[in-house]
């Protein structure tokens, strides 16, 4: 499906953004909206050039300053840090629930200020959280929310689809996400004058409406190329490209319920898992690792937290939960490609590796 959407784009010579990507756009409204088209009336997508960028024009819509402050999870991609201190804001880092990777609210209370304008809210692994929480923290101290849920398009929420509960929600379409579109990202959002102003920055601050520019933009639109890709993956998701995540994910909670060292992050129900994240117990992690990559079997550390990394280190004060935590993680493989026969595998290595 992908080759035949790609076909149709090159036959027909226009490679920018145009009517392919206002149709993914249209897709990927009526996906979220899962049959809510009036109680969610107002919602509308942007597609733009990257997750990245997703989350860098949401910033700059929201009305972010240089000098601003920006609730961040230390326990994420660089990427979300990066989006905020491109706008000219400063990310400070909050540590995180230890058994989750997800930000901890009263670590979080503790570092706002006077100059604290947002938070940006990571579903780290794919998993939401607690969103009530998180919303009543916002309203608590008045902050504008950002959801960086790069790791959970497709998941629901108390029934919900992500991306239609929320203030600003930015989604990734990279290569290895849940839904590529081999390079790109969308911003989700109710709010008309977010989504104007993403729209006209995401083409150089060029307003649509008016054909004039108001504001600094950006070279961030997605192309149509990018688009056939994505709309090919949205129309087999729900049938084959999210219930292979979820059942091999379920493979491997079930196996590794019995081994004992190592424990899966919990996981929503709702959830459409992007990594599968694992803690190895025992300061045995690089073993089982080495263990892994021995059979030719690659993981990921997924992430070194960002207050430790030197662009973002402010007063090298720690945050022991985000710390530990990475010292203990491991993310195995998922994808669609991976067999039932590849995670037994993986299991197995594990298991005779922590004996």
């Amino acid at each position: 499906m992908e080759r035949r959407g790609l076909d149709e784009v090159l036959a027909r010579g226009y490679f920018g953004m145009g009517p392919e990507v206002l149709a993914f756009e249209n897709e990927l409204l009526q996906f979220l909206r899962d049959g809510r088209e009036a109680s969610l009336s107002q919602l509308g997508v942007a597609c733009v050039s990257t997750g990245t960028s997703a989350l860098h024009l949401a910033g700059q819509a929201i009305g972010l300053q240089p000098g601003d402050e920006v609730l961040v999870p230390t326990f994420t991609y660089v990427a979300s840090f990066q989006a905020v201190s491109a706008t000219g804001a400063i990310p400070v880092a909050c540590d995180v629930d230890p058994r989750t990777g997800l930000l901890d609210f009263q670590d979080a209370a503790r570092r706002v200020t006077a100059r604290t304008k947002a938070v940006l809210y990571v579903h780290y692994a794919g998993e939401p959280g607690d969103l009530d929480s998180l919303y009543a923290f916002s309203a608590r101290f008045g902050l504008r929310t950002i959801e960086d849920a790069a790791h959970s398009f497709g998941g629901a929420f108390r029934g919900r689809r992500i991306g239609t509960l929320g203030d600003v929600v930015c989604f990734s379409f990279d290569a290895i996400k849940n839904l590529t579109s081999g390079e790109g990202g969308a911003v989700v959002t109710s709010d008309a004058q977010v989504l104007r102003l993403v729209k006209a920055a995401r083409r150089l601050g060029l307003d649509e409406t008016t054909q004039d520019v108001y504001a600094q933009g950006w070279r961030y639109h997605m192309s149509d190329l990018m688009a056939a890709i994505g709309r090919a993956q949205l129309a087999r998701f729900s049938a084959e490209l999210a219930p292979k995540r979820v059942a091999l994910a379920n493979q491997y909670a079930a196996r590794l319920s019995v081994v004992s060292g190592v424990e899966p992050l919990p996981r929503s129900p709702e959830s459409v898992p992007h990594i599968f994240p694992v803690r190895v117990l025992a300061g045995k992690r690089d073993g089982v690792r080495a263990a892994l990559a021995d059979a030719r079997i690659e993981t990921g550390l997924h992430y070194r937290p960002n207050h430790l990394l030197a662009y973002y280190r402010r007063d090298g004060a720690p945050l022991p939960a985000a710390e530990k935590l990475y010292a203990e993680l491991l993310t195995l493989p998922l994808h669609p490609g991976l067999l039932p026969a590849d995670v037994d595998e993986v299991v197995d290595i594990i298991a005779k590796a922590l004996t």
